[in-house]
């Protein structure tokens, strides 16, 4: 595909065409067109829970189940009660700078996981993308991607460039949806991980966290994965403003704007700082609602 017919005729779509253009223009090589995205919020739905955790409040019941006492602990409380509040807020104040809670919701991601052999682990999470519905949205979560942003994976591709994810997600989990949803293969996502360990031929996670991708960790693990500074970088969130600091002077920055109540969500939240400084700095700003004539796959125009 080398046309961009979900994105409106307007000066976002003009920016993408105009860069491109240039790319191929100033014949810069191959090797150095890298486009990296964020996933949760940027290549498919996150609110009002993001995917992934959907996945892992599973695990918790689960576990909750098995163990009445975790009942009364965060995060499984949360489950339990169905205090979905809680858990959103937990991911809203670490982008405001308040990890209090994002650090017992990772202590319960760690201790859902610990021990599991990573095959297992990705063949379950592959299975509840396959076969889950979005609580909100009532769609499954394979129509939870944001077509446009398909598209666009599409359109780059056209022009040689290599597309790869980095976000703040779980990496494992990320693969199966990157291969099964984008056509991205799984060596081209970077995300968060577990500690992982061998033994007997296998390879299992550790009950430690290996590293949080987002912030400031996207650029050194980009670099550490890609060993290039990308040439064109798409997020959404204030989590993703030091990946998109990190883009080539050359290159592109793209914010995905969460402004269509209508078609998804709309909010700010978490993403102030990233749209101040696309304000400041002359990054290209998509707006879901004025700059995509469809959102899921398969919806109305």
């Amino acid at each position: 595909m080398d046309q961009l017919d979900l994105w409106t005729d307007t000066a976002t779509r003009s920016a993408i065409v105009d860069f491109v253009e240039r790319v191929d223009r100033d014949g810069i090589p191959v090797a150095e067109r890298v486009a990296v995205f964020d996933n949760d919020g940027t290549l498919w739905t996150e609110k009002p829970v993001q995917i992934q955790m959907q996945f892992v409040f599973a695990l918790w019941a689960k576990m909750a189940d098995a163990d009445p006492s975790l009942a009364s602990q965060q995060p499984f409380k949360a489950v339990v009660d169905r205090d979905f509040g809680w858990l959103s807020d937990a991911v809203d104040k670490h982008y405001a700078g308040d990890d209090t809670d994002m650090k017992t919701l990772m202590a319960g991601t760690v201790r859902a996981s610990a021990g599991q052999e990573v095959e297992a682990y990705t063949a379950s999470a592959k299975a509840f993308l396959d076969s889950g519905t979005h609580p909100s949205l009532g769609i499954p979560f394979a129509r939870c991607v944001f077509a446009p942003m398909v598209e666009l994976l599409r359109y780059l591709e056209a022009h040689d460039f290599t597309t790869y994810i980095a976000s703040g997600g779980d990496r494992d989990f990320m693969r199966g949806a990157g291969e099964d949803l984008y056509a991205i293969p799984r060596e081209r996502v970077i995300g968060s991980s577990l500690g992982l360990r061998y033994a007997d031929g296998n390879v299992s996670y550790a009950p430690e966290m290996g590293f949080f991708d987002d912030g400031p960790e996207k650029p050194v693990r980009i670099w550490s994965r890609i060993g290039r500074k990308p040439l064109l970088v798409g997020g959404n969130s204030n989590g993703d403003v030091p990946m998109l600091e990190f883009c080539r002077d050359d290159g592109l920055q793209l914010l995905v704007h969460h402004d269509d109540g209508d078609r998804e969500f709309a909010y700010d939240a978490g993403a102030e700082e990233a749209l101040k400084a696309a304000a400041d700095k002359g990054w290209t700003t998509v707006s879901m609602r004025d700059d995509w004539a469809a959102v899921f796959p398969d919806s109305e125009t």
